[in-house]
């Protein structure tokens, strides 16, 4: 496997408090920090750089106001970043940096390459009980008062050519497609091997480049919920959530981030093989989510936002 993931992302933003506040509250770790950057880090150390768009070197923005302007992939060895980097060669703006390497896509983002900085890390995660299969025993589903994101685990575009970008992917670094819209959109992973999709491209019915979200992976459907009502309880507002989307199956819960975009908490994604046979969707309500929250729930009463909390002291409790 050449491509294991993303390795790291950078925003350029210009209020760098909001978004310092955010990723904190999201449950990153603040590993940098100066008057013009902030670097924060996943448990496995995948970093979400934020830096003020005035910063020397940042790479041009693909729309106008905060977004996100890189995206590191990590690769498995030095010799996939060699084989890389001699790929890239001719294509626009290719940039050897010395261990990292990387070009412009045809979206007009910044892609790199780097051999992976993260770190393999053993979770505790109990499994979830169904009638065939009883993974839980003798043991309580978790209870999240907050979430703690184990990566950056996909990136979601608005492009202009989805047929062009699907290409430059698949054809010059080995991704796969899991499912498409047809001519509107791409799921695509990174590996023939691996969860649903680690880059979407969607191409709206006005072709435009821009963000549409970044994805942190969490445990458990328990921690998209801890997550996220502990995220409203600090004040951040739902773009919608929590849901269930019926193309990858994961659960999500999506936040208006200030430093460009959404941000989503998600879990339970399939996890395809080379077997897996990409499927044709037409889009639309259904197809994207199989429930969703509109407006999000109330960290404090669990219910949905700006609905009454219950009067009894057991739910049950008659007036």
């Amino acid at each position: 496997m050449d491509v294991l993931g993303i390795d790291e992302i950078t925003y350029g933003a210009d209020d760098l408090a909001a978004c310092k506040q955010f990723l904190s509250d999201w449950g990153l770790t603040l590993a940098e920090e100066t008057d013009k950057s902030l670097v924060f880090e996943s448990m496995n150390k995948c970093r979400v750089i934020v830096k003020t768009t005035d910063f020397p070197g940042l790479p041009p923005a693909i729309e106008e106001g905060p977004t996100l302007r890189e995206v590191v992939w990590g690769v498995s060895s030095d010799e996939v970043l060699e084989r890389f980097a001699t790929r890239l060669k001719d294509k626009p703006g290719y940039v050897n940096e010395g261990g990292r390497v990387g070009c412009t896509d045809p979206n007009g983002l910044a892609v790199r390459f780097q051999t992976t900085r993260k770190i393999d890390i053993d979770l505790d995660s109990p499994g979830m009980n169904t009638w065939g299969t009883k993974a839980r025993r003798n043991q309580r589903s978790p209870i999240y008062e907050r979430a703690t994101p184990i990566e950056v685990g996909h990136v979601v575009f608005f492009v202009k050519d989805v047929k062009a970008c699907e290409q430059f992917y698949t054809e010059n670094f080995g991704f796969v497609a899991s499912d498409r819209y047809p001519g509107k959109g791409a799921f695509l992973r990174c590996a023939p091997e691996g969860g649903h999709h680690d880059l979407f491209l969607l191409q709206p019915p006005q072709p435009r480049a821009g963000l549409n979200h970044v994805a942190f992976a969490v445990r458990d459907i328990h921690e998209v919920f801890g997550g996220g009502m502990a995220m409203a309880r600090d004040g951040w507002s739902t773009q919608l959530g929590p849901g269930r989307h019926p193309i990858s199956s994961a659960y999500f819960w999506y936040f208006n981030f200030p430093g460009g975009g959404l941000i989503e908490y998600y879990a339970d994604d399939d996890y395809l093989d080379a077997e897996w046979e990409a499927r044709d969707f037409e889009p639309g309500p259904t197809v994207f989510a199989e429930w969703a929250i509109d407006g999000g729930l109330d960290g404090n009463t669990r219910r949905q936002k700006n609905a009454k909390a219950p009067d009894g002291k057991f739910l049950t409790e008659k007036k």
